[in-house]
Parts: C-alpha cells; sequence; structure tokens
C-alpha cells in the first residue's frame, strides 16, 4: 500500500498531493491514519480512496496502449474501453491477463490490446479492492470506479496528427511545469519522453512520482495523450532502476520476435506519413568504467538492438514511411571532436561522460542509412543543438536542451521538439519552454 512505502513519499514535493485531489481523494496522510509505534504508517482505512492518480497512457501502439493508476492499498485495476464517450459497447480488461489477474498495493497496469490503428476511443479506470490475509483468506471488498472518462487515439500509417519529444526533465519541478504546459498547449498525438527522465531510482517512491504523478499542476499528463519512452543513462541508475517496467511498462511483448525478448523499450511507431524508431542508447560509459561495478552488459544490449534494427528496417512500417525519424537519448555522432565518446578498454572518458555513443553509432549508422532516415533527435547535452548533416553523419540531428528553467539563464533551457507534416514536408519546430519561442524551424522534404 502506498502508505507502506515511507515518509519519504510524503515529504518530497507532496507527492500525489494534485493527483489525490484531482480525483476527489484525502490526502495519504489522512487516508493512512496514524503512524504505529514503530513509525511506520497504518494501512489506510476500508472507505479511503482506492485510485490515487490519474491514469497514465504508456506504450502507445498501433494496436495496443497501456494504462498505469497509482492505488493506495491491495487493488486489482481495470480498465473500461469502448468505441464512443457513452461507453455502452464498453469491454473491461483487467490487470495481468488470464489465469490470476495482478493484485498491488502500490499500481495498476493494464495492457488493452486487439485495438484498431489509427482509431480513437473512450475509456475510464476502475479497480477492485482486495483484502488479502492468505492464499485460501481473500475477499473482493468492491470496486471503485473514476468518474472522469479519458480518451486516446491509436497510430498507424493512417493516423494524422503531430508528435513532441521531450528530454533530460530530470525529475525538476520548474522544468517539468513549463515542458507539460507547452505539451497541453500544442496537443500532439503522441510524446516521447527521450530519456533521463529520472536522477537514480531507488525505491517505489521515487519511481511513482516520477512517471505516474511527475507535476502538481498537471496530474493528468498522460491520461489522453499517448506516451512512449526510452531510456536515458540516468533511468538505468539506481536499484529500483532494474524494476522501471514495474511503474512504466515494457511494450506489448507481441510488437518484438521472441530473440528481441530483452528489448522492452524499443520501438517502431508509424504515426502517418512518419516512422518513429526508439533506439536505447544505455550509459554513457563504458562497461568497464569502475563506476559500474562490472554489472552492465550494455555493449551486448547495443549489439543485440543491431539484430533488432536490422530486421525491423525491412518491414513495411519503415520501408514505406515518406519520413523516418530515430529517438535515442544519447546524440550518435558529433561534429567536433572534442568529446571522444564512449571509448572500450580502460573505460576512461574525457571529462567524466560522454557527449555521444560511439559503439551506437557506428554499429547503427550503416542500417540508418540503408533505410533512408531523415533525422536523429537526441539530448543528453543538456544544449540544444541543431547539426547538419557531415561526412560521418549524413542525417542532421537535433539535440533537445537541458533542465534549467531560470529565465537568465541563455543556455541548458528545457525544450519542446515538435514535428508536424504540413504540405508534404516534415515540419521540425524546436520550442524554447522557458520564454516559449521557437529556436529552430526546418523542414524536411521526403528523399
Amino acid at each position: 500500500m502506498l502508505a507502506s512505502i515511507g515518509s519519504s513519499l510524503l515529504s518530497r514535493r507532496g507527492f500525489f498531493r494534485s493527483a489525490i485531489a484531482a480525483v476527489g481523494a484525502p490526502r495519504l496522510a489522512t487516508a493512512a491514519g496514524k503512524a504505529d509505534a514503530a513509525g511506520a504508517p497504518l494501512p489506510p482505512r476500508e472507505g479511503s480512496r482506492l485510485i490515487v492518480s490519474a491514469p497514465v497512457l504508456q506504450n502507445a501502439a498501433e494496436r495496443s496502449m497501456g494504462v498505469a493508476f497509482a492505488v493506495s492499498a491491495d487493488a486489482s485495476g481495470w480498465v473500461e474501453i469502448a468505441s464512443s464517450p457513452d461507453m455502452r459497447d464498453a469491454r473491461r480488461v483487467y490487470s495481468g491477463g488470464l489465469g490470476m489477474m495482478e493484485v498491488n498495493d502500490r499500481i495498476a497496469q493494464i495492457l488493452v490490446r486487439d485495438l484498431a490503428p489509427a482509431t480513437r476511443y473512450w475509456y475510464r479506470i476502475g479497480a477492485d479492492r482486495i483484502s488479502y490475509k492468505g492464499g485460501y483468506r481473500m475477499k473482493n471488498l468492491g470496486s471503485e470506479v473514476d468518474g472522469n472518462i479519458h480518451s486516446f487515439s491509436t497510430l498507424g500509417a493512417e493516423a494524422s496528427g503531430s508528435f513532441c519529444i521531450i528530454n533530460d526533465t530530470h525529475e525538476k519541478d520548474a522544468v517539468l511545469e513549463c515542458v507539460f504546459s507547452k505539451l497541453a498547449k500544442l496537443k500532439p498525438s503522441a510524446v516521447v519522453w527521450n530519456g533521463d527522465a529520472t536522477n537514480t531510482t531507488e525505491d517505489w517512491a521515487r519511481a511513482l512520482q516520477t512517471f505516474i504523478a511527475p507535476c502538481a499542476n498537471h496530474p493528468g499528463y498522460a491520461a489522453d495523450t499517448p506516451y512512449l519512452f526510452m531510456n536515458g543513462n540516468h533511468d538505468f541508475r539506481g536499484r529500483f532502476a532494474r524494476h522501471l517496467e514495474r511503474v512504466w511498462m515494457f511494450r506489448d511483448p507481441a510488437e518484438r520476435d521472441g530473440r528481441f525478448a530483452e528489448l522492452g523499450r524499443n520501438f517502431v511507431q508509424r504515426i502517418g506519413d512518419v516512422a518513429l524508431i526508439g533506439l536505447d542508447t544505455g550509459e554513457d560509459k563504458p562497461d568497464s568504467h569502475p563506476a559500474f561495478a562490472g554489472i552492465f552488459q550494455m555493449d551486448r544490449y547495443c549489439e543485440l538492438q543491431t539484430e533488432w534494427l536490422a530486421e525491423e528496417v525491412e518491414k513495411p512500417a519503415i520501408k514505406t514511411a515518406r519520413f523516418k525519424v530515430v529517438v535515442c537519448h544519447i546524440p550518435l555522432c558529433r561534429p567536433e571532436r572534442r568529446n571522444p565518446g564512449i571509448q572500450s578498454g580502460d573505460g576512461s572518458i574525457r571529462g567524466g561522460c560522454a557527449a555521444w555513443s560511439r559503439p551506437c553509432g557506428m554499429r547503427w549508422r550503416p542500417l540508418l542509412v540503408k533505410a533512408g532516415v531523415d533525422l536523429v533527435v537526441s539530448g543528453h547535452t543538456h544544449r540544444f543543438a541543431h547539426c547538419a548533416p557531415f561526412a560521418d553523419c549524413p542525417w542532421p540531428q537535433i539535440i533537445g536542451g537541458g533542465c534549467n528553467a531560470d529565465p537568465a539563464v541563455k543556455r541548458g533551457f528545457p525544450t519542446v521538439v515538435e514535428g508536424r507534416v504540413e504540405n508534404g514536408r516534415l515540419c521540425m519546430r524546436v520550442h524554447n519552454c522557458v520564454n516559449g519561442k521557437i529556436v529552430c524551424e526546418k523542414a524536411l522534404s521526403c528523399t
């Protein structure tokens, strides 16, 4: 139960404060009651609010959609989904699938399958409160239904609309506020959160806060706008980072061959004429770096993605797209040579980290050239940049901004990278989320 996560959950930024208010629930501290003699919060009283956040649409796809929301006690969550806002033809999908449904005291995660591409759906969330006192002592205490009806549209080659890309939010309140405010105005069809959503994730509390209720003024930031998520290097750091799929679920396994089951974040998704290709650049230090204690295998992870990408570039989703856009956290190349990229051998890196990923860039470049990639969008450096093509990098590259929301600071400002097909061209606009200005505008013609 959320109350058992500990006082850190309640002390840091008033976690879930606005989300709870949005659904009319009491604050967690009130729901949990007094602490026991050891200082641990007692379980929520029966009758307290069970659903304590807005839904978060995860892993937008053509035929599936993930839905997650926070709960305050043992619960089995579900989604009712329909083809019209009156919900008359709604079907219910439970967390966990067939056999035994999932029961969790912190979060409900539901993967809705068998959807039609490029189609709008309406949905609402609910949960059954479960009393569990042993394998033969379970009881369903009743359902709670969120009264709000939300909607989303699936992706696909016939879909229309725009996409946006954000990066390096690093759990900073002011950054999240201005980024989500800009997204609310742009109303994209889907958003790619392109890494470093976190700093380091050590426990449930931090993970829930980062992804389920990251911003006080935008509790429903992903309730009607579906998101895709790609790891940044910081998203691999921390004990709970090894279990991040418990909060932001992996993509539908049906999207990929079983040989690539470990690639739970990679994606190829069409939004009309645009194919978005999600690649995971992993850490910004080599596996041999002493900070990693010999327990990272990012090099093999990059190689497995290379094998996956070699198959994907031959499939219709990429081959028939007029525009191909790669999204990855760490840049795949840099026109200047001041930073050598990730090195092998002794693990030494000038400046302590790599500004671009040499192993990923070298492995993926031939395949991306073969696919005719039009643009790569990255982050990581905390400095907006537009890099024109050059000898070793035959595509333009946009690097999103950083996590400094101080209006007086001229560099490191957070950005939203917007993409939209207009008059047969892919128009890319980079928004400075602090002053509201467009700092870069490029139009890519179909090649």
